[in-house]
């Protein structure tokens, strides 16, 4: 079981750091997936740091859980990501509900928190 859980986690943190990665170095090209249009440098800028930079962090911290076997680092993850399905949450309120690409990201968020959650919380139990 914990090998699967650190497979599983291993794979979020590489599709964070892919998702990060090409917010970095492409940032118009992802921003289609993700339904923005940058205005200018500026918004380049935006999508490269707050964007990029969540999703770096948030790889770097599940990469310092699996490594230092610390589960404060997928709480850290889990909270991120309830964080962001929350500002979601409150998008499908003021906004008129979910579209074609808000609600997968809103599962695949909800997901993550449990997975990271369930993760940390075995990872505690284990040790």
């Amino acid at each position: 079981m914990q090998i699967a859980i650190k497979v599983v986690v291993g794979l979020i943190a590489l599709l964070l750091l892919v998702m990060a990665f090409n917010l970095m170095f492409d940032p118009a090209d992802s921003a289609l997936g993700f339904n923005v249009t940058p205005i200018g440098i500026d918004g380049l800028s935006t999508l490269r740091a707050d964007l990029g930079g969540m999703f770096l962090a948030s790889a770097v911290l599940l990469v310092l859980g699996l490594v230092q076997q610390k589960a404060q680092w997928f709480y850290a993850v889990a909270i991120l990501m309830g964080l962001i399905a929350l500002g979601r949450l409150i998008g499908f309120v003021l906004d008129g509900g979910p579209s074609d690409v808000t609600l997968p990201a809103f599962i695949v968020e909800l997901v993550f928190v449990a997975i990271l959650t369930f993760a940390g919380l075995k990872l505690t139990a284990d040790s």
